[in-house]
């Protein structure tokens, strides 16, 4: 009796934690979680970031009142610095209807259906919903998941820039990421988000 309580115990403070991902960049940073209800989503992004593999890329694709991409590794411009090995395949899709494209969704970029009929997510690409209103277009056709928590003004900074072919901005925005333990009340309190 006294082992399960233990057990139970340490369960339930495990369940009390978890990440606070950073992205830095020279126009402030951007808060964000990532939902526990897309574990294979949650753990790539957390795998790659802390490896280092969202440092120094760009933000290479935006588009006023739509959203804002990044995770194309190849836009690097400092040297790698971490194992090619940590960037797996494609991620099965974990699209949930609870999810929808509101401003500040974290979604999971893809190839379209044609080539893609199983909607998995590429490997290292995400965009983030920036429009006031959502992107409901693409609601049950991404995965989402994960959500914005402070720096949306950050957002619209990002996509009022100007880009050139392929929604490339001009200048490049540059990203390093950082992941923190926080404890889930605390993301509550702070973020007036709840579990």
């Amino acid at each position: 009796m006294f082992l399960v309580a233990i057990v139970s115990y340490c369960q339930d403070k495990k369940d009390d934690i978890d990440y606070l991902v950073t992205i830095n960049t020279d126009f402030g940073k951007i808060k964000l979680i990532l939902f526990d209800d897309t574990p294979l989503h949650k753990q790539n992004f957390l795998d790659l970031a802390t490896a280092g593999v969202y440092n120094h890329i760009t933000f290479h694709r935006v588009i006023n009142d739509f959203m804002i991409q990044s995770g194309d590794f190849t836009t690097r411009n400092q040297p790698i610095d971490y194992s090619p090995a940590i960037i797996k395949e494609d991620v099965n899709a974990e699209i949930l209807s609870i999810y929808k494209h509101i401003r500040g969704a974290i979604g999971a970029a893809r190839a379209g259906d044609d080539v893609n009929p199983e909607r998995e997510s590429h490997p290292t690409q995400f965009y983030i919903v920036q429009n006031y209103k959502g992107a409901h277009h693409l609601d049950g056709e991404y995965t989402i998941f994960g959500q914005v928590m402070s720096g949306f003004e950050v957002l619209d900074i990002i996509a009022a820039r100007r880009t050139s072919k392929g929604d490339r901005p001009l200048k490049d925005i540059r990203i390093t990421v950082n992941v923190s333990k926080v404890t889930k009340a605390d993301i509550e309190k702070f973020y007036n988000f709840t579990y």
